[in-house]
């Protein structure tokens, strides 16, 4: 693809992580239908899979200028404004993004030093917790790339 922005190593991540939980899903309808019961990890896995897919696909949308927004008074301002108004955006999105990342981080130590165990499988919580950190962190360098681009015209925004 391109000219187009990639953000690849989160769309495997996010690619890896719809196939896990589709296979571990059939697997389990497969076991519920022949044995009447069903496999005791699915939803705890599904549900963290889905989360990490989740901010995956969020960074690659960063990446990509796709999130939502309303562009309307960016359209309408000179571009000396229009910049302005696209720093503001980043610092914005930063700012959110930078207390996800302390605070997931925080949380994903504080699990690892009380030992928490997961309610399902009695697995490390912080198992589940670090990739909040992790992932933010790619979104935020995807939102320092997308910011970049919008500023310096490689990216348009009317897309």
């Amino acid at each position: 693809m391109k000219g187009f922005p990639d953000a690849r190593p989160e769309r495997w991540i996010g690619a890896l992580a719809l196939i896990v939980i589709s296979l571990i899903s059939l697997g389990n309808v497969i076991t519920r239908y022949v044995t009447g019961g069903s496999f005791s990890f699915t939803e705890e896995f599904s549900v963290f899979l889905l989360v990490v897919l989740t901010f995956a696909g969020a960074s690659v949308a960063l990446r990509r200028n796709r999130h939502i927004r309303i562009g309307f008074l960016e359209r309408a301002l000179p571009p000396r404004y229009r910049n302005a108004l696209i720093v503001f955006q980043a610092l914005c999105g930063a700012l959110v993004l930078g207390l996800i990342t302390w605070y997931g981080g925080k949380l994903a130590w504080q699990e690892y030093q009380w030992e928490s165990l997961s309610p399902g499988l009695g697995l490390p919580q912080w198992w589940y917790l670090v990739w909040l950190p992790v992932l933010t962190l790619a979104m935020l360098w995807r939102l320092f790339q997308q910011t970049r681009a919008r500023l310096v015209g490689e990216m348009a925004d009317d897309a």
